[in-house]
């Protein structure tokens, strides 16, 4: 069907919001997207894309270069985070595409890179939105405003899209934090020790997950998951430090100990989630990623399912056009909702991998190999 020249906003620049953009445009859709913050910069530490997002960013054409500036794993690693034993040697290859590990800043560099020159706006938080039925008026904080056809959420777990759907809630604090360190390679090479590529090591009631960020191998990522009775902080993540990483991993491996010994800064951050949605639409708005499903980051799949419902967002829409926005909605939630209560269920029990399994539900899946449920079949 012929999807016309409507036009589409995006709300949130991050790694689903800009592949959404990227992979509607190169559909022929109108399409701009609105960033908060004032300028790009390389925000975050690591990321993992596997090869379920690899045959996404095929359609776009940035595999290669995604490729290019990662660490490629081939095995994931999870250790007994006290002895060192592996409790799982699980292949990453043989999924029909590359495994990666990156610096999500310099991911997301390439992401808005794909972007149409001229249509990735920063400086534009969003400040209200108003259906009339007919399009949608975009309102933002620095006094402009724009009209949209359709409006896609992809501004994460307190997305004001959501809000206007749903109402204002704060997301579920978890019980856990995540503490965050890049570390140079260089630091690590006075240890007679083996620091492998992608290793979570794991405790009865925290784990590290490390890995490489760079193709050039010359920063180690670690970030963890700890039990934390309550998030004190108004900010979203505050300063850490060596000795609180020390405390919290008394008496674990020595290759833990020299990533501890090694970091020079660290932060922590509140996990949140959110209990499944009602829905995921209403008249023209419609959400993806975080501001639909957040999770906690256990998986290392919660960016994955963002840049995934992108994709399928747009194949609906390829299919009934901008003006049939409803029927495109409803497929797309048919389509979607039970990979993503599932990887979310299983991200959030924080079990994955953990023992010798076959993460090819996950890795394997081609989100463009499968024909569209109908909303009926469903």
């Amino acid at each position: 069907m012929s999807n016309g020249k409507e036009k589409i906003a995006i709300i949130g620049a991050g790694l689903g919001g800009a592949v959404a953009g990227a992979l509607l445009q190169h559909a022929g859709f109108d399409v701009n997207v609105y960033e908060q913050a004032p300028a790009f910069s390389r925000l975050g530490a690591g990321i993992h894309m596997g090869p379920n997002v690899l045959k996404i960013f095929e359609r776009i054409g940035v595999d290669k270069k995604v490729i290019g500036i990662s660490s490629t794993p081939s095995h994931w690693f999870s250790r007994d985070g006290v002895t060192g034993e592996y409790t799982a040697r699980v292949p990453l290859e043989g999924y029909g595409q590359t495994y990666c590990t990156v610096h999500r800043g310099d991911l997301q560099a390439i992401q808005c890179d794909a972007l149409q020159p001229g249509t990735l706006h920063f400086g534009k938080k969003l400040a209200r939105l108003d259906d009339s039925g007919t399009d949608v008026l975009i309102e933002f904080e620095d006094g402009t405003s724009i009209r949209a056809d359709i409006v896609i959420g992809a501004d994460g777990i307190n997305s004001r899209v959501r809000e206007t759907l749903l109402g204002e809630e704060k997301p579920n604090y978890s019980g856990w934090v995540g503490h965050r360190a890049l570390i140079s390679s260089d630091k690590l090479k006075k240890y007679d020790l083996t620091f492998e590529d992608c290793v979570k090591w794991w405790g009865p009631d925290r784990h590290m997950m490390v890995y490489y960020t760079t193709a050039r191998r010359d920063e180690y990522y670690y970030v963890t998951g700890v039990p934390h009775p309550a998030w004190e902080f108004d900010s979203a993540f505050v300063d850490s430090s060596r000795e609180e990483m020390a405390a919290a991993f008394e008496g674990y491996h020595p290759i833990i100990q020299a990533l501890i010994e090694s970091t020079d800064g660290v932060t922590k951050w509140p996990l949140f989630n959110r209990n499944p949605l009602p829905l995921w639409s209403k008249g023209r708005l419609v959400l993806l990623g975080d501001a639909c499903h957040p999770m906690k980051p256990h998986m290392a799949q919660g960016a994955a399912m963002a840049i995934e419902d992108a994709a399928m967002l747009t194949r609906c829409l390829q299919e009934t056009g901008v003006n049939d926005f409803r029927t495109a909605f409803g497929l797309y939630e048919t389509n979607r909702r039970d990979r993503a209560t599932r990887v979310q269920s299983v991200s959030n029990a924080n079990t994955f991998l953990l023992k010798q399994e076959d993460p090819a539900w996950v890795y394997g899946y081609d989100i463009y190999a499968a024909p569209l449920k109908s909303e009926t079949a469903a």
